[in-house]
């Protein structure tokens, strides 16, 4: 499932000529999910036992570490050139598609899928919107408020 739910965020960054694209967003998503799985699951054997040999363990360390890690990984796909950032939406992706793996990881798999639609809706949809209204605001900021329409 997360292979599923990220690499259709994939998808969409690989339609768009990113530098991450489908097989990246699923390799995130898989990875997150193992990580948060193991974490969860896989040291059962060695936090169980009788009361007083009990071992504890922050079960959220792992998700957290992940967290940075796709940071990591993200400030790798940020680039500048001028004035001009380019890579951030390609670096938020990475970082939703970590949070759906572990979502999976964890068993949320509605909240997983409706966060790898949103994602989806929001990177295919929202680009001509967004287009739209900063181009406006763009315009008026540079010609100056002489040139704007009175209220």
């Amino acid at each position: 499932m997360a292979a599923a739910l990220g690499g259709a965020v994939g998808i969409e960054r690989q339609l768009k000529d990113q530098p991450a694209g489908f097989r990246t967003h699923i390799l995130v998503a898989l990875g997150a999910c193992l990580f948060t799985v193991v974490g969860t699951f896989g040291f059962q054997a060695y936090t169980g036992g009788t009361d007083t040999h009990r071992i504890q363990a922050d079960l959220t360390r792992v998700a957290s570490q992940v967290v940075v890690g796709i940071g990591f990984l993200g400030g790798g796909a940020i680039l500048r050139h001028g004035a001009t950032v380019k890579g951030l939406t390609t670096a938020a992706s990475l970082w939703v598609t970590a949070a759906i793996g572990i979502a999976v990881g964890i068993g949320f798999f509605f909240a997983a899928t409706v966060v790898s639609v949103t994602s989806v809706v929001t990177l295919a949809f929202l680009k001509p919107i967004e287009r739209k209204f900063l181009d406006r605001r763009v315009k008026q900021e540079d010609e100056g408020p002489e040139s704007l329409p009175p209220d």
